[in-house]
């Protein structure tokens, strides 16, 4: 069974959302997600924001497709219309609850990948980390194929967050790579972790669905977000 009442929880500590529920099937699988959401936030930015955050504190894998968001100007006239789409986390945990939002607010999440290309500097990529209210971004740049931009956007994805992080998480990408498994394509990171004079390697991957840039950067953050949570908390 998966951890739904933790997953709904942990969507309502996410940027804009205002409530989330989230509706299993008689296996326990995840079949909808419904999302409530303030203006704030772009709802296909919050659809990116939520599989970066089941991906990397669940290990959660969830089909955009699944996913639907409803924005409002007006919170409490949208839950009292609707009856409320899910109890705020806080109703339901309390104290947790706020201590959820807190170790949220820490983590990163994925906000923007741009490419450009130019005949002199071959490819550029940007990618734009999210922190609470705060965005950090990283680039690299690089020859044009496939495998060189998602490789650039692993690269761009660790540099943002070494400006979000502090020279205390020292992250190099040791390998970047697409593979076919079960009829679709993954991006696959290696990344080499090291805080004083520990280093253990990171894994991470993400299903392309958007484009490899995009399964790039959710493949670093699914290897990085949950070493750096748990460095915080040692």
């Amino acid at each position: 069974m998966l951890p739904i009442k933790r997953a709904e929880e942990l969507l309502a500590t996410l940027p804009g959302v205002i409530a989330a529920r989230i509706v299993a099937n008689d296996v326990g699988a995840v079949s909808e997600i419904h999302l409530l959401t303030t203006a704030d936030i772009n709802p296909k930015q919050t659809v990116r924001n939520v599989e970066s955050a089941l991906i990397a504190h669940l290990g959660m894998r969830v089909d955009h497709r699944k996913i639907s968001v409803a924005t409002t100007v007006d919170p409490q006239k949208m839950l009292e219309a609707k009856g409320g789409v899910a109890e705020p986390a806080a109703a339901v945990n309390g104290g947790g609850a706020d201590a959820a939002a807190a170790a949220m607010r820490r983590r990163l999440y994925f906000e923007d990948v741009e490419v450009r290309r130019s005949r002199t500097r071959g490819v550029t990529c940007r990618v734009t980390l999210r922190k609470a209210d705060q965005s950090f971004v990283g680039e690299a740049e690089g020859a044009e194929s496939e495998r060189s931009r998602a490789e650039l956007a692993a690269r761009a994805t660790l540099i943002a967050i070494g400006q979000a992080e502090g020279a205390s998480h020292v992250l190099a990408l040791d390998g970047c790579r697409l593979i076919d498994a079960f009829e679709r394509e993954f991006v696959f990171v290696g990344i080499s972790a090291r805080q004083g004079r520990e280093t253990r390697m990171l894994t991470g991957s993400c299903e392309i669905r958007d484009s490899p840039e995009t399964a790039s950067v959710l493949a670093v953050l699914d290897a990085t977000n949950r070493w750096i949570g748990r460095e915080r908390a040692s």
